[in-house]
């Protein structure tokens, strides 16, 4: 039976811009797939913002559902692995981008994108975390996976307030790791001792140019959400073999540095792709988040908004005006 329900929708303007706005639509209107979900919630990214811009360059056609993550319900499902009444998460794929996303009360997607909700998590917590928390945890399972342990020194995180970095900060202290976090936000540093940052810098401290080819060795390793020129500025201080994990481009996305850190120190630079992330480790990290990495603060450093809230929380993260995580609340129950 058909259902209607409300979305943002993004679409072109006569000039060449873009408005987006909620309306109205109908189960008709989503694209194809074999689930259909339900939503409960979805989470504010900084791909998301850019994706209500005219130059944002996320979005392969209008009009478009933005968001790129949702958790729900399985109302209907045509594939066997899923049954009406599962809980599910999704996150990437072209979820958002080039398929209608989580800023709807309803969805449709393929069976393949869909992760089961695992045992220790609410349908709130996955978004709380969403594709940010993902992306942290696969920036710290590679680091790990590269061999980095708390013994080899403390690890920088850099734009620490955002999504990815105050779950990574989180993550990385529950592991029990020495955490630097650096922000351009003097007002959040108490937030990111409460994290399990044990030193806090100023961001432009961390970015600051330099015509120097290496600086003094600093850091065992870093998680970089920001890139731009944070990062060329992070490598040339990163201890001998250590490794950055790059995951972002909140500071731009030109890489101009030299060979130096590499050739002279071993530095990795491991490239965090969520997007497509295989899923078999899509599924582990989702059990690491419900359980031994899920930040304790998670919830107290969430905050809730609904579709008329969403816009200006977009707007919010393209300012770098968001600490911690934004979750929307499209409407679907947590079942009992």
């Amino acid at each position: 039976m058909e259902q209607r329900f409300r979305a943002l929708v993004v679409e072109r303007t006569a000039d060449g811009g873009v408005a987006a706005a909620v309306r109205e639509r109908t189960t008709d209107d989503l694209p194809e797939g074999e689930l259909l979900v339900r939503v409960a919630y979805s989470s504010v990214n900084y791909k998301d913002g850019l994706a209500i811009r005219p130059d944002g360059k996320i979005l392969t056609r209008y009009p478009m559902v933005p968001g790129i993550d949702l958790a729900g319900v399985v109302v209907a499902s045509e594939d066997d692995r899923f049954r009406p009444g599962d809980r599910i998460l999704a996150t990437g794929y072209g979820l958002g981008v080039s398929h209608e996303g989580g800023f709807s009360e309803w969805a449709r997607l393929p069976a393949d994108w869909a992760v089961p909700l695992p045992e220790g998590m609410t349908l709130k917590e996955g978004m709380a975390l969403g594709t940010a928390g993902f992306t942290a945890a696969l920036s710290v399972h590679r680091l790990l996976e590269w061999g980095l342990t708390p013994e080899r020194g403390p690890v920088l995180v850099t734009g620490a307030t955002g999504g990815v970095g105050s779950m990574a900060v989180a993550i990385l202290a529950r592991l029990g790791f020495t955490v630097v976090a650096s922000t351009g936000k003097t007002e959040a540093h108490d937030f990111l001792r409460r994290l399990g940052a044990s030193e806090v810098l100023d961001r432009e401290a961390v970015a600051a140019e330099s015509r120097k080819a290496l600086e003094k060795e600093r850091w065992a390793a870093a998680v970089d959400p920001v890139g731009g020129r944070t990062t060329p500025s992070v490598l040339k201080a990163i201890r001998y073999g250590g490794a950055i994990a790059l995951s972002g481009l909140a500071g731009g996305s030109a890489l101009e540095t030299t060979v130096f850190p590499f050739i002279l120190r071993g530095v990795s630079l491991l490239g965090i792709d969520s997007v497509y992330c295989p899923m078999s480790l899509r599924e582990e990290l989702w059990r690491r988040l419900a359980g031994p990495w899920k930040p304790p603060e998670l919830l107290a450093m969430t905050r809730e908004v609904g579709l008329d809230g969403l816009i200006d929380a977009l707007e919010a993260i393209l300012r770098g005006a968001v600490q911690g995580r934004i979750v929307v609340r499209l409407g679907g129950e947590e079942p009992t």
